[in-house]
């Protein structure tokens, strides 16, 4: 008990030397993603709308759109949420490019992507949570227990969303190193999602998953030729936004709904 209180006071520690700092570099994270696949957008213009025209037989002009609605979409929303204007409008618009790209790829039947794709939904969930201006809801008309109950449920639905990476992650081999690192991964997750000492166990599985994202999705290791090399990319930045939507987490804790804010209750 002696070492767990030493922990999370090294924790609060860390997280009043760091908070002017942590929201940026979450934000930033969150959106790496985004701006990425917009910059890839630009670069793969030819190769993505003749994919898009080629799966679905939609024609030069409504694959055309789609790029650029990808392309637009995306660097203009992250664009907004580095300049912190109109942050709402600029999540909805990332949603909707989430939605989009989940449908023209097929992601909705690979469960894998699928929840990397709802992972990365519950980090703007989250974004979403810390731009909500107290004073101005955008939920004003929808009856509340309290006056901040929509933004402490969307920290609770971006909680939930974030630990779906972490499901993607876990490998199922009777190792002694895989199981230990299944149980606790396990463990942290499920912290996270009932909000039951959030900070720390964010911050371990901030931890945990930036040594994996290094050490397996070093894409800068593989010739750019090679199909391996935007894969890993693309598997980098996805689990980089993850990682921004926990540091967020980190930043601005659990919210009302969670064990640690019923604690207080208690």
């Amino acid at each position: 008990l002696g070492q767990v209180n030493s922990v999370s006071s090294d924790t609060l520690c860390f997280l009043r030397m760091t908070k002017q700092y942590l929201p940026h570099l979450a934000r930033l994270c969150l959106i790496s993603t985004f701006l990425e696949d917009g910059i890839r957008m630009w670069f793969q213009w030819n190769e993505q709308k003749d994919y898009i025209e080629a799966t679905w037989g939609c024609g030069y002009f409504l694959a055309t759109c789609f790029v650029l609605l990808n392309l637009t979409g995306q660097l203009g929303g992250c664009v907004l949420i580095l300049s912190r204007n109109f942050v709402q409008y600029a999540c909805f618009g990332l949603f909707g490019v989430i939605a989009l790209q989940t449908v023209a790829y097929s992601i909705l039947w690979d469960i894998k992507f699928l929840m990397r794709n709802l992972a990365l939904g519950g980090g703007l969930l989250l974004l979403l949570a810390e731009s909500r201006s107290e004073g101005k809801s955008m939920f004003a008309g929808v009856p509340s227990m309290g006056e901040s109950s929509p933004k402490q449920y969307m920290q609770l639905g971006g909680r939930v969303l974030l630990v779906l990476m972490f499901m993607t992650l876990l490998h199922f081999d009777p190792s002694f190193f895989s199981i230990l690192q299944n149980m606790v991964g396990t463990a942290l997750i499920i912290l996270v999602a009932i909000g039951f000492k959030t900070k720390l166990a964010a911050l371990t599985l901030v931890i945990w998953l930036l040594a994996i994202n290094v050490y397996f999705n070093a894409f800068w290791t593989v010739p750019a030729y090679k199909p391996m090399h935007d894969f890993l990319k693309y598997d980098f930045f996805q689990t980089t936004s993850v990682i921004g939507g926990l540091l967020l987490v980190v930043a601005l804790g659990p919210g009302g709904v969670s064990m640690d804010e019923k604690k207080k209750e208690w």
